[in-house]
């Protein structure tokens, strides 16, 4: 797809650089660094919501207390 944008002058030059240094045209430059931006912010995306699930303060995740003492003594029971 064809697309025009405004790119401050600045960045404009120093994407060429980079573009021209990495022998790739311009469009290829842009449509790798979207990707990658696109992919930081997917995974920014699934890090906020697995934060989310896990903040979650309810104690339905929590080892039964008589589980946790069960396990601790057979184990305490076993040799290495």
């Amino acid at each position: 797809m064809k697309t025009a944008i405004y790119i401050p002058d600045d960045i404009f030059d120093l994407a060429e650089k980079i573009a021209k240094r990495l022998n790739i045209s311009r469009s290829e430059f842009y449509s790798r660094a979207i990707k990658e931006y696109i992919g930081d912010f997917n995974s920014e995306d699934i890090t906020r919501q697995l934060n989310a699930v896990y903040e979650d303060n309810d104690n339905s995740s929590k080892i039964d207390e008589g589980l946790y003492r069960a396990q601790k003594s057979v184990l305490e029971n076993e040799e290495w």
